[in-house]
């Protein structure tokens, strides 16, 4: 078949089945811009792919720690056999686990071996060493925003603190190191920031309600946990900003797990790291959680696996909606899709209690 006479959806399967054959941690994503389009938009359907929260650790010398070398490689490499080709490839954040140049180089060594362009969005573990210099010098912009094919997208740097909390570390090291612990009481919440806001009503004020709208953020920019800062304490000033457009998707990472959330006119999904899963925060009972009542949790495999809980998905997104395809770890396949009746994102399969596969019980 030649590649002008392949359609987006023989991508999709092709492309499943590929992946499924290596099962690995990253996301597909389809768009078609649908009804609605601003004048002059484009009418051709695309494909991104999403790769994730790999955590590069370095030991010293030119030692990094396997596994978490191993699952971004893998993605690399499955991402560069996609035939056709993705239009481009997101990058989620926390490409570093402690922020070092050895890490943050490693991992752009590792990237250039994609065969598509690369956007990218940095995560807290990148930043907080040396406040995002580093990246911002031989990476990327810290927050930008992008056209593409009808689609308008906005990379958000989410992971901000108060300058108090960021004065208060004597060294960078020990900055980094407390940012980087997952239940700290010493920890504080993530914010994007009035500055950034600002920014953000700027770059949307020339954009028509009803142009497709994609957010990328690497914190969930809604409130699930905050003491482990699955968290963002200004959401709802970014949220407002939205709130004009007909249909608005953001996907994150940083929660290493399957989520999926609405709010108003914006949907919500979370990506699986290639490193390894979160547990959901209700199994830590110390304080509340809002995690979203309408997500149907991942079932955990064997927590002695070391790819326990990573994953892949591909998303179809037609006007403006969107059908997320989650891919876990020899289990059973997960599609979350928009629902007109229900308002908001349901599992086409799990959605209902009694239609659940129980747990594994693990001795």
């Amino acid at each position: 078949m030649k590649e002008g006479k392949l359609k987006r959806s023989d991508f999709l399967r092709g492309a499943g089945g590929l992946l499924a054959a290596s099962v690995l941690p990253i996301s597909l994503v389809e768009i078609a811009c649908g009804g609605g389009r601003e004048k002059g938009a484009s009418n051709e359907g695309f494909t991104f792919a999403f790769i994730s929260d790999p955590h590069l650790t370095h030991i010293k010398g030119t030692s990094f720690v396997r596994n978490f070398d191993s699952g971004l490689k893998k993605a690399i490499e499955t991402v560069n056999l996609l035939f056709p080709r993705p239009d481009f490839v997101v990058f989620g954040g926390d490409l570093a686990q402690l922020g070092k140049r050895e890490e943050l180089d490693h991992g752009m060594e590792l990237l250039s071996k994609l065969n598509v362009p690369v956007k990218f969005v940095i995560g807290e573990h990148d930043y907080y060493l040396d406040l995002g210099k580093y990246w911002e010098d031989k990476i990327s912009k810290l927050q930008y925003s992008f056209d593409h094919k009808g689609v308008h997208f906005t990379v958000l740097n989410s992971i901000l603190t108060y300058e108090p909390w960021i004065q208060k570390w004597k060294t960078p090291e020990e900055r980094m190191n407390q940012m980087a612990r997952l239940d700290n009481p010493q920890g504080s919440p993530f914010m994007v920031g009035d500055e950034q806001i600002s920014w953000l009503k700027k770059d949307l004020e020339k954009i028509n309600s009803k142009t497709p709208l994609v957010i990328l953020s690497h914190s969930p920019l809604y409130k699930i946990y905050q003491p482990w800062n699955f968290w963002t304490d200004d959401a709802e000033k970014v949220q407002s900003e939205l709130s004009r457009f007909d249909n608005v998707t953001v996907f994150h990472g940083h929660v290493h797990q399957v989520l999926y959330n609405q709010i108003k006119n914006i949907s919500f999904y979370a990506l699986m790291s290639t490193a390894w899963p979160w547990p959901y925060p209700e199994s830590y009972q110390r304080d509340k959680n809002y995690i979203p009542k309408m997500t149907v949790f991942m079932n955990r495999q064997d927590p002695f696996h070391e790819r326990d809980g990573t994953g892949w998905a591909f998303v179809n997104m037609e006007n403006g909606r969107e059908e997320m395809h989650y891919k876990l770890w020899e289990n059973k396949d997960r599609v979350v899709k928009y629902d007109d009746k229900a308002g908001h994102p349901i599992d086409s399969e799990y959605q209902l209690p009694e239609s659940r596969i129980l747990p594994q019980t693990h001795y």
